[in-house]
């Protein structure tokens, strides 16, 4: 049996969509179907069954899940263990890291290296959501972690600063949608995650304006506040590199979250990993104020 099969069978189990497993593994959603229908084929039975909500796994997908599920976990742990003893300055290394925005705090730092050992090829993506390091869905995760939060333990992890948020409004609209400076009608505007709009605007010097919209990125969520949507809590790193967007004047500036440099234990002494891990903390320990917010506190003039 193909163990590229089961890969498939794993995304879709996972995601329940064909698109959705499509995207977790990087390719169209019709590979997907036809990869899942080789391997029914080639078992002889039925691994899914189809419904209004997605892919639901039958009896059979069921008990293939578990079989497939542990198989994976001891391909991880050979590929780690393989991995951890490589002492060549070459070969694939993936981050994942929660926006995209943040590369720029750390990429400059990691071109001497790579120009040096060209043999390192360096991969990242950009996903909030968690990846399974255990199953080398990447080598280095940089995350977000409440305040006072620890990662799991099973891994290795560097606190590397505090993460600072604060209030913006599109500069050219400041005038019009700072409420300290007259503005009528302001509004926050949402993320996707309701449930942390509504603490930070309960906690913020405007909590009687209303939350309006749904948006799902951060980039977007400063594009809507550079047309003048509406006032926006963003991440420092993020609203002080935009020229288009000023704190308010009562910026509400704070430091909720951590940010985290984690991989796993078994991969510590794998040499391009080690390269590059050090320079990404290195890159991202001198990048502290400005993860934090301080130093470029402007706010709109009266």
């Amino acid at each position: 049996m193909d163990w590229d099969d089961l890969r498939y069978f794993l995304a879709l189990a996972r995601a329940t969509t064909v698109r959705g497993a499509g995207a977790r593994l990087g390719v169209s959603h019709a590979t997907v179907g036809r990869r899942v229908e080789a391997l029914e084929a080639r078992l002889g039975a039925r691994l899914f069954e189809r419904t209004p909500e997605g892919f639901a796994l039958t009896d059979a997908g069921e008990r293939a899940l578990t079989t497939a599920t542990a198989l994976e976990a001891d391909i991880a742990a050979l590929e780690r263990s393989v991995l951890g003893a490589d002492e060549r300055l070459e070969g694939p290394v993936r981050i994942t890291v929660w926006d995209g925005a943040v590369c720029d705090l750390f990429l400059p730092a990691l071109t001497e290296l790579l120009t040096a050992h060209p043999g390192i090829t360096l991969e990242v993506s950009a996903d909030p959501r968690s990846v399974n390091l255990n199953l080398r869905e990447a080598d280095i995760a940089l995350r977000v972690l409440a305040a006072g939060a620890s990662p799991p333990e099973h891994l290795l992890g560097r606190r590397v600063a505090p993460l600072g948020v604060a209030s913006y409004v599109g500069r050219a609209h400041a005038r019009r949608l700072d409420p300290d400076l007259g503005g009528e009608g302001a509004r926050w505007l949402a993320y996707e995650d309701r449930a942390m709009t509504t603490a930070l605007v309960a906690a913020s010097s405007h909590p009687h304006l209303p939350p309006w919209g749904n948006f799902r990125d951060l980039e977007v969520l400063a594009s809507a506040a550079r047309a003048g949507l509406g006032l926006v809590m963003l991440p420092c790193y993020l609203g002080d590199a935009d020229p288009a967007l000023v704190r308010l004047t009562r910026p509400d500036r704070h430091e909720p979250a951590d940010v985290w440099l984690l991989s796993h234990p078994d991969l510590r002494a794998t040499a391009r990993l080690q390269a590059v891990r050090a320079r990404l903390r290195d890159a991202l320990l001198a990048a502290a104020d400005r993860l934090r917010g301080v130093g470029a506190e402007e706010v709109v003039q009266d």
